[in-house]
């Protein structure tokens, strides 16, 4: 039997980072992953291949509607290649996977395929083809098993017809009309796929907006956007029923107001979250079990019940992020080795990869209402700047919400090209506790889309913007 400091269970970006960070502290480390390939959902069937997708279509999207403005003429029909944007797609997560296996050589860590079952709070078995191969012994163990997509009680997923993101991430033949269930990142991201490439699309919500979690301002500008872009979106309509007809699918939905709608599609795409992923891990072994979400309770150290025993990502409370459960790993990595590590969940930053962009950190327009907070706004529109023009990227808007009082910024809320990667100086603003006018008075290249947090600071700190 081999003995570990660090055993880790789960090789997404929260168990990955948790097995380097604790191997750099000088903790003996192992690894168990139940798939061939390591990275998770974000590195395999999520986040990376996802906006490799997302970048192929875009670039066609461009070549198509862009292109001749910016005097590029192409001769002949301009046609794109499914299997190939694909097997591209394919590379980038296998080139992307290798580069995990590397990173465990690299830290000397010892890496299991198999699923990794408990026998008690610090033995866990490896099951291979239903088999008990080995047991592996650890001081300290770390569940970092992450999600699954989320299913409805009256739909049947065939993985064909009717499927998840996983499915969607591999189709052979652009659909004729794709109907999503939610109205969430994931559903708008892949509807944005098919969407360029031809394909007629039809989100519908439960809510009454689309990424109902963010705030509301963003939801409307990217709404109003998507029906540019000619996506339906049929919000307030609960669904009741998803079946399928050969190579089509029906689905029955009602309106606010109790009106029947009826889809026909030849693919639908349930994209309505995700779920806690615990099988296989016999926690109860271990004195472990989930709540009524399907979650392991933690304390603010990431430690069960059991405190050797310590569960990070998607399987415990917060949002289902792969850079949240980064964070998550470090920390418990970080604890155990004797420090206080500490994480902001506040300043946790939410970023939606359609285009535009949609990023936000802090608390929304509607959380700072509720709470009854005395706050100011300031915002500015992309199409105000010389960069947003240069590039024909007009759309959208970056607001920030600041006290009323102090002016320290509560939130920056955002929507337009490269929000992602924009995000990042407000959540290193905010990690310092900057108010808006440190923002305002701090010099930002021109001509870049960041000028536009400038002068959101500006219109917000002394309502001066000077470029509207």
């Amino acid at each position: 039997m081999e003995s570990f400091d660090v055993l880790v269970i789960g090789s997404g970006p929260g168990g990955y980072v948790a097995a380097i960070r604790s191997s750099q502290l000088g903790m003996k480390t192992a690894i168990i992953e139940k798939y061939s390939t390591m990275g998770g959902t974000c590195l395999n069937v999520g986040c990376i291949p996802s906006k490799s997708l997302l970048d192929s279509s875009h670039h066609y999207e461009d070549a198509i509607k862009k292109f001749p403005e910016h005097g590029i003429n192409i001769k002949g029909e301009i046609n794109f290649d499914l299997s190939k944007m694909i097997s591209r797609k394919q590379a980038v997560v296998d080139q992307t996977t290798k580069g995990i296996d590397f990173l465990m050589k690299k830290n000397k860590i010892k890496v299991f395929n198999g699923i990794g079952s408990f026998k008690d709070k610090k033995n866990v078995e490896l099951i291979v083809n239903g088999k008990v191969t080995e047991t592996i012994n650890s001081k300290n163990i770390i569940i970092a098993t992450g999600s699954k997509p989320s299913k409805l009680p009256f739909a049947k997923i065939d993985k064909e017809r009717i499927i998840t993101s996983t499915e969607a991430l591999i189709l052979k033949e652009v659909p004729k009309h794709l109907i999503v269930v939610g109205g969430g990142a994931v559903g708008l991201e892949l509807g944005q796929v098919y969407s360029r490439l031809g394909a007629k699309v039809s989100i519908i919500e439960y809510q009454d907006r689309i990424l109902s979690s963010m705030d509301s301002s963003l939801s409307k500008e990217l709404g109003r956007v998507l029906k540019k872009q000619k996506m339906e979106l049929l919000l307030s309509h609960k669904v009741s029923s998803i079946s399928r007809n050969e190579n089509l699918v029906n689905v029955l939905a009602y309106d606010k107001n109790e009106k029947e709608v009826r889809l026909e599609g030849d693919y639908c795409l349930i994209s309505i979250g995700r779920r806690p992923y615990t099988e296989g891990l016999n926690l109860k072994a271990a004195g472990l079990d989930v709540n009524e979400k399907g979650q392991i309770e933690i304390n603010e150290n990431m430690q069960t019940q059991v405190d050797n025993i310590y569960a990070i990502g998607d399987v415990v409370r917060g949002a289902m992020l792969a850079h949240k459960a980064e964070e998550e790993g470090i920390l418990v990595s970080e604890f155990i080795s004797g420090q206080k590590p500490h994480i902001n969940y506040n300043l946790i930053p939410g970023v939606v990869y359609t285009w535009p962009e949609v990023a936000a950190v802090g608390k929304t327009e509607e959380e700072l209402k509720l709470n009854n907070v005395d706050f100011k706004t300031g915002q500015f529109p992309m199409r105000a700047l010389g960069r947003s023009r240069a590039s024909s990227d007009l759309d959208g808007f970056v607001k920030i919400l600041a006290d009323k009082k102090s002016d320290e910024i509560l939130g920056i809320h955002m929507i337009g090209a490269r929000c992602a990667d924009l995000i990042s100086e407000a959540v290193v603003a905010m990690e310092f506790k900057a108010s808006a006018e440190d923002i305002a008075r701090i010099s930002h290249a021109h001509p870049t889309f960041s000028e536009a947090v400038k002068e959101a600071a500006l219109s917000a700190s002394e309502n001066r913007p000077i470029h509207i």
